[in-house]
């Protein structure tokens, strides 16, 4: 895990994990503002690219469970959104690392839909990044109450009584997505010291943050893909939680594989590449899933998905192929360092990763 200096300031600079989330939410925030023609966006077309909505879970569209929090009502919203992850997401990001941080975010961004979904009671659309935001703002509570975080008792009374004054300044805040944001990423931070407690004794290594954001979304893809038609036809008459329950245990396999090889000479060396590898398959396999929603059972209703569907089927093959072969030479740039730190490995790099992992004591 990343360090943090012991006296850190007020605001920090943003990180990776943080640039790429703001990166995304405004290209399509953006995306729908230019569809509308102006700096907001009618509640017809936020349905449209994935609002969250009463009856999205009855109806299984798990879809705008993530989706909802990329989107912004107006550029108002989305500024004051975008700050607040600037603003704590910096100083998360630098405290437990990417990997962590994006499942912070991801898990307060669903659980909070999920939680305010049961607190309403009538008909909603909602839409925007609060929820996720909240969730850090809570998993940095959680990291100071652990007594892990050395930031004074003004900056939660600062931050959280802006966002309760802003909240109560505006009558469309949506407090039940606020509020299950805040649990989730507290209770999520909770849980990721207790995993990393555990994994003292489970694991012999620490994961390289490149090896473990890269394990992260793998495992996302998969628990995605498990969920798919194909998957479904694979598991012969067998449940999806019954086939995500053979995902999760394949997960915990592959990572004390990646954990044995990380403690051998030149094993960094090797799992980089691999992970490439896996990468390119995973592209594959939810390819071959896109291609169950192609003609005839478009339009999906979904406009991204139906827009990128549009330029998929007729060529599904080639972009299935030229994506894996696209994500596999990312991976390979984005960790030549490690590859090179594995290549000149003498028996050092693993020590080091084993001694690191010794010394940990949850986040």
């Amino acid at each position: 895990m990343p360090s943090y200096r012991a006296s850190p300031g007020f605001f920090e600079v943003p990180h990776a994990a943080v640039y790429v989330l703001m990166t995304v939410t405004v290209l399509a925030s953006g995306f729908c503002f230019i569809l509308a023609g102006g700096a907001s966006a009618p509640a017809e077309l936020l349905y449209r690219f994935g609002g969250m909505y009463a009856t999205a879970i009855a109806r299984h569209e798990y879809l705008r469970l993530v989706a909802y929090g990329f989107l912004h009502v107006d550029f108002v919203h989305l500024t004051m959104n975008m700050l607040c992850l600037v603003l704590w997401g910096a100083h998360l990001e630098r405290r437990v690392g990417p990997a962590y941080f994006l499942v912070i975010y991801l898990c307060a961004m669903v659980l909070g839909a999920v939680i305010g979904n049961g607190i309403h009671s009538t008909p909603y659309l909602t839409v925007g990044a609060s929820g996720a935001t909240s969730g850090i703002l809570g998993a940095l509570l959680c990291l100071w109450i652990l007594g892990k975080l050395d930031v004074g008792f003004d900056f939660f009374a600062i931050n959280i009584g802006l966002n309760i004054a802003f909240a109560f300044g505006n009558s469309r805040v949506d407090w039940g997505v606020h509020l299950g944001g805040f649990a989730a990423g507290l209770i999520t931070c909770a849980l990721l010291d207790l995993v990393e407690k555990a994994n003292a004794w489970t694991l012999r290594c620490k994961f390289p943050e490149v090896v473990k954001v890269n394990l992260i979304l793998l495992a996302c893809v998969m628990a995605l893909w498990a969920w798919s038609g194909p998957a479904q036809s694979i598991a012969t008459g067998a449940s999806a939680w019954g086939l995500m329950a053979v995902i999760v245990v394949a997960c915990c396999a592959v990572v004390k594989m990646v954990d044995l090889a990380l403690s051998m000479k030149k094993g960094l060396a090797v799992v980089v590449p691999a992970l490439a590898g896996a990468n390119a398959v995973a592209v594959l396999l939810c390819g071959w899933a896109l291609t169950f929603a192609c003609w005839p059972h478009m339009p999906i209703g979904y406009i991204p998905l139906d827009l990128f569907l549009v330029m998929f089927c007729p060529n599904s093959i080639l972009i299935s192929g030229l994506a894996a072969v696209g994500v596999a030479a990312l991976t390979l740039g984005l960790g030549a360092k490690e590859i090179l730190r594995g290549i000149a490995d003498v028996g050092f790099v693993g020590t080091s990763l084993q001694a690191e992992r010794s010394r940990r004591h949850g986040l």
